[in-house]
Order: structure tokens, then sequence, then C-alpha cells
């Protein structure tokens, strides 16, 4: 499934292969994905599985799933107390945030997990 949702003023394309769907379909709560782009000495992007949505500014594309971006920066950068996975991350002001919305979503399930991307150049299928 193809379809396009507006976050924040900008159209952002997203693709949700037909074995989401249907486990999406399955879920008696919606998935909840968080865009994550993160600043620090380079840059990352990361899409997660939320339990929760924290009392961001979530987007409900259907029934079944709700989508938000979290642009963020390093909390300390002290490297010895950052843990190389999890780093403390504050949410980042933006004065143009639009600038940095992502363009794209993709949304899999396989081998049961969750398999999700974003990004800003074309779409990915």
């Amino acid at each position: 499934m193809r379809q396009t949702v507006d976050l924040g003023g900008k159209s952002l394309k997203l693709s949700i292969s037909r074995r989401a769907e249907t486990r999406l379909r399955q879920r008696s709560e919606p998935l909840l994905l968080e865009m994550e782009l993160y600043f620090s000495c380079l840059i990352r992007k990361r899409v997660y599985v939320r339990e929760s949505a924290e009392g961001r500014e979530a987007i409900p594309v259907n029934d079944h799933l709700i989508i938000w971006f979290r642009p963020v920066v390093t909390g300390t950068c002290a490297i010895r107390k950052c843990e190389p996975d999890n780093p403390p991350v504050v949410d980042m002001p933006m004065t143009d945030p639009g600038r940095y919305f992502p363009r794209w979503l993709t949304l899999d399930y396989r081998a049961g997990q969750w398999r999700a991307d974003f990004g800003y150049a074309g779409l990915v299928a």
C-alpha cells in the first residue's frame, strides 16, 4: 500500500508492504513509529517502534498506524558516559523544522520483526 501523509505541512510518501498491512490489521492497538533524526558528531536516522507517543505530536495514518518525527541531539558529549547504541538525547529545537522532515517512510514485517526506514530523496521500494 502506498499513500501520502501530511507531516508538518510536507508530504510524506508512505509505503507499507502486504506483510505489514496484514500484521497491522491483526493488532488490537495501533503501531507507533518514531522517525528519529539524531545529530551528533555524525547524523543517524532510525525508526523506533514505541509503546506510547509520550506527548509527541503524533499523526494517525489510519486506525492501525501512528507516526511522528523527532529530531534530537546528544544529551552529553562525554563519550564514556554514553551507552554506544543508546546515548542520552534531548529534543532539538529547530527554527525551520520542515526542512528536516523526511520525504518517505517504508514499513515491512519480516521474521517476526517490524522493519522501517525513512529518507529524503526518492522513495525506496
